[in-house]
């Protein structure tokens, strides 16, 4: 039996993407929550808060998505530039980077004919070659870093489906079902459920205990909602927001 065409083993393929939904994810719904308990908290009319609420969510996406595309677009670039450099040397300097190959294949424990017959075996393919430069040597790995533009797209709706997570229940304020008490509430229940996933998503991809970083994640949302409801009261209770009536 051929044990290499059986053997197959779980991989992320798109890590960077992956990565850009769960953070992009995360930054909204705290982001939002943030917002929402602030305002709400100094007791202003539910109009404001959504009002304060989706303003902050789409210049909180779109500045994560520029931040995110520039990141990856200036990674690429320079990983991109040792790529062409490394391509030079082996056209160039082949002899040197023939000795590089040996050298690594034989601090791993390589020796004689089977080093031999490794070395010429990359040698011979030169796009062989140049990624075996490039894993080996370098460390680099173009496709996992992921594509600068999908990686934006990936980060703005991602922020956008969490930040919209708080913001919910004001709208059934607008209705008279609840109060903007509840609202609160509710908006901080919302947070906590969904970043505990996101926090229990994020330990899993780093084969960490989903529990423990799922209550992390939890936790800090429900610090963001604490922090922006106290700032929000005492801000309506000294008179400087001026508090619906």
């Amino acid at each position: 039996m051929d044990l290499q065409s059986t053997h197959i083993e779980p991989h992320i393929k798109e890590s960077s993407y992956i990565r850009d939904l769960v953070f992009g994810f995360g930054d909204g719904v705290n982001t939002s929550l943030g917002i929402v308990s602030g305002v709400g908290g100094a007791a202003v009319a539910a109009d404001i808060v959504i009002l304060a609420a989706l303003i902050g969510m789409f210049t909180g996406a779109k500045a994560m998505a520029v931040q995110n595309y520039l990141a990856v677009k200036s990674q690429r670039e320079i990983l991109e530039a040792e790529i062409k450099r490394e391509q030079y040397e082996i056209e160039n300097l082949p002899e040197r980077e023939r000795q590089e190959i040996e050298d690594i294949y034989r601090a791993k424990g390589f020796r004689g004919d089977e080093l031999n017959k490794i070395v010429n075996k990359i040698t011979s393919d030169k796009d062989v070659w140049l990624k075996t430069m490039l894993t080996e040597e370098l460390g680099l790995n173009l496709e996992i870093l992921g594509n600068p533009l999908k990686g934006a797209f990936a980060m703005f709706g991602a922020f956008l489906l969490g930040g919209i997570l708080p913001i919910l229940p004001y709208f059934v304020v607008k209705t008279g079902f609840i109060s903007s008490g509840v609202a609160i509430g509710i908006a901080i229940g919302l947070s906590l459920v969904s970043s505990f996933i996101v926090g229990a998503i994020k330990a899993r991809l780093a084969k960490k205990n989903w529990v423990k970083g799922g209550i992390e994640m939890a936790g800090l949302g429900t610090g963001i909602a604490l922090v922006g409801y106290g700032i929000g009261s005492e801000l309506a209770r000294v008179g400087i927001v001026n508090v619906a009536r």
